[in-house]
């Protein structure tokens, strides 16, 4: 199924950070919601709630969706 077929709305973002390669797809595909640590490229979520309140939450959630799909480890879910 699309991404792009899955309602907007908020979620929580799972993290497993010992699964992450560090390939930072998930800081290209929502740079406001993801980081990488310095010392090992890991993903960091330093929020792990998506807000849905208005436009640009919906925007976040909308990328943080296409992170999960983009992340080649399979360390990011959204619940």
């Amino acid at each position: 199924m699309s991404l792009a077929r899955q309602p907007s709305g908020a979620g929580r973002i799972g993290v497993q950070r010992d699964r992450c390669v560090g390939a930072g797809q998930c800081v290209l595909a929502a740079p406001t919601v993801f980081d990488q640590d310095e010392e090992e490229g890991l993903v960091l979520v330093p929020d792990d709630e998506v807000p849905a309140s208005d436009a640009d939450a919906d925007a976040d959630a909308d990328a943080v969706r296409e992170a999960v799909w983009a992340c080649p480890s399979g360390a990011l879910t959204l619940r």
